[in-house]
């Protein structure tokens, strides 16, 4: 199993259901030093997509799951890493109980640009449902759209 840790919209516990049926959710902490941003407004979707870029001051709230092997090409495929529009990167995350070593997605793509007022919407419920405090809830639905 490989360590996989989720932000924006696969946060949400019933969308990785279905995108990895058989990956338990291990965990929520953060990923320091790493701020949610937005870029590739150019790929064709309503807006940009979710990403994160190192940002010593910053931190973004992350479900962890335990990604099964047969669930992994699942990922990359939705993720489009074999079309080049996210790649994995190796993070470190701290939860209640220690630091975890963990893979993301991260875009391939120049940061910038807005995201849809809808996709920005799943974002905060997605990270609502798993837990992320009020705050960091309520400053995601503040964000420009």
């Amino acid at each position: 199993m490989s360590l996989y840790a989720a932000y924006a919209g696969n946060l949400d516990a019933r969308l990785m259901t279905r995108r990895a049926p058989h990956s338990p959710l291990r965990a929520t902490g953060w990923l320091n030093g790493w701020r949610l941003t937005f870029g590739g407004e150019q790929l064709g979707w309503e807006g940009a997509l979710a990403t994160v870029a190192e940002d010593p001051g910053a931190q973004v709230f992350v479900a962890l799951y335990d990604v099964a092997p047969m669930d992994e090409d699942s990922l990359d495929r939705w993720e489009g890493v074999s079309l080049g529009i996210y790649r994995r990167a190796r993070v470190r995350v701290q939860t209640l109980d220690r630091e975890e070593s963990a893979w993301m997605f991260v875009l391939n793509g120049y940061e910038g640009g807005l995201p849809a007022a809808r996709y920005l919407g799943e974002i905060a419920d997605a990270a609502e449902s798993a837990g992320a405090p009020h705050d960091y809830v309520m400053e995601l639905r503040k964000r420009p759209c």
